[in-house]
């Protein structure tokens, strides 16, 4: 019997538990399914923060001069099929039980991960579905991340901030170095970094690649139409035009198309108003100071109450003593999908408790139940901000049914 959705899933997921640097497992489970990456040109988008957005106002202008466009990026919200799309629409659940099936012995000989995997569908479904050009998004680092298996049109690069240190290092200049490695021979790689010490380790990297290297002025921001709020996203929209630019003509876009398709972009969970609630993806310290300055810049309604959920093995301290000078009220709890990788609560009620901890200007209270969480959250509340991961604000979304 044919291997369902929902069992192609939960051989799926056990799978992210496991985080594996390298190339050889990805291009031996592409060659598995014919190398339909080299079907298609490619666009290669890494960095700290901003990637996802600057994947989606690259393939939202590619739409718009008429180009069937793949777009893959990382994580979810609700939905896997959301990492996965063509013009917009996200990958069938047959077609990811069909790959998956198809897949499965070699996963299995080869401990492949879930990323490894998800990888080789999105390149796999792009070619099946006939795309004309695909944007992909690193999913952590570059150089050894599963995407960096492509020889793109153009690579780009933008602002770099610490996070996951565990595996790219404990210093930015280190971080910066890892997410250069997608650097090619012969490729234009676009640097939206600012810092110029950064700009320098991403430029010596890329130099010894031999890549044709392209520096975005530091001051430059997008001054065109953006239907994506925040003004972080000025820099964000600068760097996907200068990615455009260093686009062969053929599939360059003109200037009413980059209009068109940047005001026409819309990220679930990136400062996502939704009435009184208020979604932000935000999970490291650089993050939540962006977050901060999109809510002074959109004069919200007050009081602003935040529902967190961090990871673990992320900065929170320091991402809640930023997010504390913007909001009035915050809850913390666990998100259902992030168990996993929790927050210690038991550290956790010790250090709101803390008196040598920044003092606090918001109320803060720990609340691990989610449901309970959920609806002390919005008692009095003028904006819901839900923030601190992925998890939280998909979790949020599907207990109050929305639609990512």
């Amino acid at each position: 019997m044919a291997l369902s959705y929902d069992a192609a899933l939960e051989f799926l997921y056990p799978r992210t538990t496991t985080i594996k640097f390298g190339l050889e497992t990805t291009r031996a489970l592409l060659a598995e399914v014919g190398d339909p990456q080299a079907v298609y040109p490619t666009i290669h988008i890494g960095g700290t923060n901003g990637k996802g957005s600057v994947s989606t106002l690259v393939a939202e202008a590619l739409r718009e001069m008429g180009l069937r466009v793949g777009l893959y990026t990382s994580p979810h919200l609700v939905s896997f099929r959301e990492r996965m799309l063509v013009n917009g629409v996200p990958i069938s659940e047959l077609a990811v039980a069909a790959w998956t099936e198809r897949l499965q012995p070699l996963i299995r000989a080869r401990n492949a991960t879930f990323f490894e995997v998800t990888t080789v569908i999105a390149l796999a479904d792009f070619a099946a579905r006939g795309v004309d050009i695909a944007v992909v998004e690193v999913g952590l680092g570059g150089r050894l991340d599963s995407t960096n298996v492509l020889t793109p049109l153009v690579s780009g690069v933008t602002k770099i901030a610490r996070d996951h240190m565990k595996y790219l290092g404990d210093t930015l200049a280190q971080i910066a170095r890892e997410k250069a490695g997608i650097a090619k021979r012969g490729v234009p790689l676009i640097i939206g970094e600012t810092q110029p010490e950064l700009v320098a380790e991403i430029r010596a990297v890329a130099r010894a690649a031999g890549a044709k290297i392209g520096v975005l002025p530091a001051d430059y921001r997008w001054p065109g139409p953006l239907g994506l709020l925040g003004p972080f996203q000025r820099r964000n929209a600068a760097v996907a035009h200068g990615i455009l630019m260093a686009l062969p003509a053929r599939y360059r876009p003109d200037r009413a198309s980059i209009e068109r398709g940047f005001e026409r972009a819309r990220i679930a969970g990136r400062f996502d108003r939704r009435g009184k609630w208020l979604f932000d993806v935000a999970h490291n310290p650089d993050g939540m100071t962006a977050l901060g300055e999109a809510l002074e810049a959109a004069n919200v309604p007050r009081p602003i109450h935040a529902l967190v959920s961090i990871l673990g093995d992320k900065a929170w301290p320091e991402m809640l003593v930023r997010l504390d000078a913007a909001v009035d009220r915050g809850v913390l709890t666990v998100a259902p999908t992030a168990a996993g990788r929790k927050w210690d609560m038991t550290w956790l009620h010790r250090w709101l408790r803390n008196p040598n901890r920044t003092p606090a200007r918001a109320h803060w209270t720990l609340t691990p139940d989610f449901e309970a969480a959920l609806r002390e959250v919005q008692e009095g509340a003028g904006t819901v901000l839900v923030t601190g991961s992925f998890h939280t604000v998909g979790d949020v979304m599907s207990a109050l049914g929305m639609e990512p």
